[in-house]
């Protein structure tokens, strides 16, 4: 570079007028005249070299001349440049210096006619500016493919026609007749409405719909971007479809108990993340739970995680874990031939009451079953003190007023590719109840031994409900009770749970999916370990974020589970249930599809006495507003 060379400062054009040691004076133009009074407006600066591009080595004869040197035929010139380029394969997408471009084009490289050269070059879709080799130095021009300058003259176009375009699509949206792929991205808006991305929609007022997210999944679906399928529940509500991705590493090492006698896992043939198994040794009850809290410490990046999600979110599709998928092989119990675990060994007296309960950092042998193989091995030697221990419990507690409440669960799966939905009525064996009655063990034990070793914990409680003096029998008599039942409470200090019949209890027995049992482990092992306990405060303060994160995963997974059962009915809409009256609302009646584990209301049903037996066949569904509506056969 010398004295007159022409160089690119920033983005403006500059001359070189002198050298000074390893910098040059430059003078460059910020702002040209104008018709419309304005004057040229420039710029003198010191410079390193590595601040300045060198656009041709001149001499050039001024500044001005070169900011003010037109000619129309440079544009066609371009053409034809990138014509004559793209007949030799070696020259087609070959990269180009500035100069070389301007000898192809124009015969010959001007300093006087560089500027108006480069301008046009960055304006033409021909070429694209290497800013790469710029940001070296150098000005490098590389040949475009034919689809990229259409691409590039195609977003140019609609730049041009933005509002012409615009209008007629609003168009086709009003129509319900849109023009799909390209009209997709204009309905990207929609689509962020429709999953509370944002709150309002622009396309949508023009279009002159209501601005409800019911209104925009019913668009998504009648111009075709949706398929009726699909599911947009959990994102509402601020759920990933993913579970959590930081693992939790292998188990620590540290001294725990060996477990003699072998411990059943037992659950649903669906289950994939066993965290429970419990064992009778003759003497004691052992309920043995998974333990993250060996690796997962209170406000850890990973305990922060699970916090925020609460729980696991299941739902037709599959499992959102509140710990990440690869933790189970090392933290579930009975996917290894050993498997380490926080174990509640308790003490029980005839009448199946605790007598004591301790805690212990345990190695133990699982096995798994599901409920139905744990039913035929119900009088096994292994088996059959479980089950008698089980029903003393169930016993005591309905003693104590206990609430047991059944009423029809379902099993909702949805086939990944054709999206063909089936559902499972699941069938309750012994075996379910024989694990429940242990799990309400394993938490009131642990309530127990937190209170007398005075440990903040989660104690869960809950007010006795007020039943009117009869009740009904059957279906209509279980969902009457359900009407009644008071919400449970988690505080600092022990109380009644009266729908479990119990003066003690806490949850501990999922720390893998629920993040109250996780806090409930984390006290737990710090007083076993002797480290420091959470405050009551602090403790109640990541219950209470759990439990807000955790309702929206139940409203989740209740609002996912109704979507699919709605499409089930649309997949067979031909298909004839039965269905009992549970409730009279004056006129209408309430009804229960056990098959479905769905409630119908039906108007103005007659003389319709609770726990009738009827047969009900689907009328109408909407997806979108979550309803249906059946009619009697």
């Amino acid at each position: 570079m010398t004295k007159n060379s022409l160089v690119l400062y920033r983005s403006f054009l500059a001359i070189i007028e002198d050298r000074d040691g390893d910098k040059y004076q430059i003078k460059f133009c910020t702002q040209m005249a104008s018709a419309g009074g304005k004057k040229a407006q420039y710029g003198s600066q010191k410079v390193r070299e590595k601040d300045i591009v060198l656009l041709h080595e001149g001499p050039c004869s001024s500044l001005d001349k070169a900011l003010l040197f037109s000619d129309d035929a440079i544009k066609n010139q371009i053409n034809e440049a990138y014509e004559l380029l793209q007949s030799d394969e070696s020259t087609a997408t070959a990269p180009l210096p500035l100069s070389e471009l301007a000898e192809y084009s124009r015969g010959e490289f001007r300093a006087d006619e560089a500027w108006a050269f480069y301008n046009e070059l960055c304006k033409d879709s021909h070429f694209a500016l290497s800013q790469e080799e710029l940001k070296n130095g150098k000005i490098i021009f590389i040949p475009r493919t034919q689809e990229e300058i259409n691409l590039l003259n195609q977003k140019q176009y609609e730049k041009e026609h933005e509002e012409e375009i615009r209008n007629a699509f609003i168009q086709r949206l009003k129509n319900k007749k849109l023009d799909l792929p390209s009209d997709s991205k204009f309905m990207g808006e929609v689509e962020a409405f429709a999953l509370c991305k944002t709150d309002k929609s622009k396309i949508m007022k023009e279009a002159g719909i209501s601005q409800t997210i019911e209104k925009a999944h019913k668009l998504l679906i009648e111009c075709g971007i949706w398929d009726v399928t699909k599911n947009p529940y959990p994102t509402r509500l601020g759920f990933s479809f993913e579970s959590a991705k930081e693992g939790l590493g292998a188990m620590p090492e540290e001294e725990r108990v060996e477990v003699p006698a072998l411990a059943y896992a037992i659950d649903s043939e669906h289950s994939t993340d066993p965290d429970d198994a419990v064992a009778f040794d003759g003497e004691y009850l052992w309920v043995h739970i998974a333990d993250p809290a060996s690796s997962v410490l209170p406000d850890s990046s990973i305990d922060i995680a699970a916090r925020n999600r609460g729980t696991t979110l299941y739902i037709p599709e599959g499992a959102s874990r509140m710990l990440a998928e690869s933790c189970l092989e090392d933290y579930a119990l009975g996917l290894k031939e050993i498997s380490s675990a926080l174990s509640f060994k308790i003490k029980l007296d005839e009448k199946s009451q605790i007598e004591d309960c301790q805690v212990l950092k345990t190695r133990v042998k699982v096995k798994r079953l599901t409920y139905k193989e744990a039913e035929e091995l119900k009088e096994s030697p292994e088996l059959k003190p479980l089950f008698e221990l089980a029903r003393k419990n169930k016993s005591r507690r309905e003693a104590n007023n206990a609430v047991s409440i059944q009423m029809p669960e379902v099993s909702i799966i949805v086939d990944k590719e054709s999206k063909k939905v089936s559902i499972e009525e699941d069938i309750k064996y012994e075996s379910n109840d024989m694990i429940a009655e242990c799990m309400i063990l394993a938490g009131e034990g642990a309530a127990r031994f937190a209170f007398k070793n005075q440990i903040p914990f989660p104690f869960v409680s809950q007010e006795a409900p007020e039943f009117p003096a009869s009740l009904p029998e059957g279906w209509a008599g279980q969902f009457a009770q359900i009407k009644c039942m008071r919400k449970r409470s988690v505080g600092i200090t022990p109380a009644p749970h009266a729908g479990l019949g119990l003066s003690f209890y806490s949850q501990v027995t999922s720390p893998l999916r629920r993040y109250g049992d996780l806090v409930a482990h984390q006290q737990l092992r710090a007083f076993i370990d002797g480290r420091r306990l959470l405050g009551k405060d602090e403790m109640l303060e990541r219950i209470a974020a759990g439990d807000a994160a955790s309702l929206a995963a139940k409203k989740a997974s209740r609002q996912s589970d109704t979507h699919w059962k709605l499409i089930y009915l649309l997949q067979n809409p031909d298909n004839v249930y039965q269905a009992f009256c549970i409730d009279r609302r004056g006129s209408d009646a309430l009804f229960l599809i056990p098959a479905l584990d769905m409630q119908t209301t039906l108007h103005n049903a007659g003389e319709v006495q609770l726990n009738d037996e009827v047969s009900l066949k689907m009328k109408a569904v909407d997806v979108t507003e979550q309803k249906q509506e059946f009619v009697r056969v």
